[in-house]
């Protein structure tokens, strides 16, 4: 079975624990390679996890001819330019969520898969392979719930540690970017479609100048979604889907474990609510087969990059709306 043969760029925690065993358990995939900016880093790690080569540098493993494909967990500010690079490289990437800090940044990643049409690029939002979105999404397109009318997702944890990446806000760290890119996500997903108006609500930390809470109202043409993100807040995490005859709430929405089931509630009309669980899934290693498979078939990428460009359109009203203390539309950088 022929199989991609995967290089990574820096040693992240999601990337040790989640992406590169993830991988590592994937069909089409396997990991060649690791690379630190500390060579004694980057060879721990490939020791632990069986990777059979480390480098001192990210120029070494973009110059490795053995590897076809670079997965870019850096951190958000230096997520275009290692792309760009890795392209020029003649390797395929899947960079991870967000894209960039913002939309306008990404023009040089956007141009140089245009010159490079070979290659593929993808944003690395691994919730989507899970087989509890794809059964979601089915639900709502079959009608299980009626008319889709609203959404609104929580997600939160609590981080103060002021040398972590996302308590930074020269690195694109903060809530928005972090987690609450899952939180736009979701309604575009469901709806199909981009919200036409945002107001929202930004707190920052006065010391790290990140926001640490945002919430969100998004309008879209059928409906509306809501949100809540937070970096100082109890753990937590909930999307709840409302239709005009039914509804669903998934559990455990992003950080579903791979060694177990996950479960999905559901309502329709005056009934009794059903627990529907779900098969455990690794989706790390589903969202590097499926990104392996467009790369083996020479098809197109589950997500394009238009998508993560779109979603960054959206992160940016809400910044603008908190700015501004009002409604603002969501002017997409790049129409469809």
């Amino acid at each position: 079975m022929e199989k991609i043969r995967w290089g990574i760029l820096g040693t992240a925690r999601i990337a040790t624990e989640h992406v590169i065993p993830g991988i590592a358990a994937s069909q089409y995939g396997s990991v060649s390679a690791v690379a630190s900016r500390d060579q004694a880093t980057g060879q721990a790690v490939a020791s632990r996890l069986g990777i059979p080569r480390a480098y001192g540098s990210y120029e070494e493993l973009l110059a490795d001819p053995e590897v076809d494909a670079v997965y870019n967990p850096l951190p958000n500010h230096l997520h275009i330019p290692w792309s760009v690079k890795a392209l020029e490289a003649g390797k395929h990437v899947l960079c991870e969520k967000p894209l960039a800090p913002t939309s306008e940044v990404t023009a040089p990643l956007l141009e140089a898969s245009e010159r490079y049409p070979g290659l593929k690029v993808m944003e690395a939002f691994m919730y989507k392979f899970h087989p509890q979105w794809r059964r979601v999404r089915s639900m709502v397109d079959e009608g299980a719930i009626g008319e889709l009318r609203s959404i609104h997702t929580t997600f939160a944890y609590y981080l103060i540690d002021p040398g972590n990446i996302r308590n930074i806000a020269d690195f694109g760290g903060g809530a928005l970017l972090d987690i609450g890119c899952y939180a736009v996500s979701v309604p575009r997903l469901l709806y199909g479609a981009e919200p036409v108006r945002v107001c929202a609500i930004v707190e920052r930390d006065p010391q790290f100048g990140t926001d640490r809470l945002a919430s969100a109202l998004l309008e879209f043409k059928t409906g509306t979604a809501t949100l809540t993100c937070g970096t100082q807040l109890a753990p937590y995490q909930r999307v709840s889907i409302f239709g005009t005859s039914g509804w669903i709430e998934v559990e455990i929405p992003f950080n579903a474990p791979r060694d177990r089931s996950t479960r999905l509630f559901y309502r329709r009309e005056a009934g009794s609510t059903q627990e529907l669980p779900v098969e455990a899934a690794d989706q790390y290693s589903l969202e590097a087969d499926g990104f392996a498979e467009s790369i083996l078939q020479g098809s197109d990428v589950p997500t394009p990059l238009a998508d993560a460009v779109a979603n960054l359109d959206v992160l940016q009203a809400i910044f603008e709306s908190s700015r501004t203390g009002g409604w603002t539309p969501v002017l997409l950088s790049r129409p469809s």
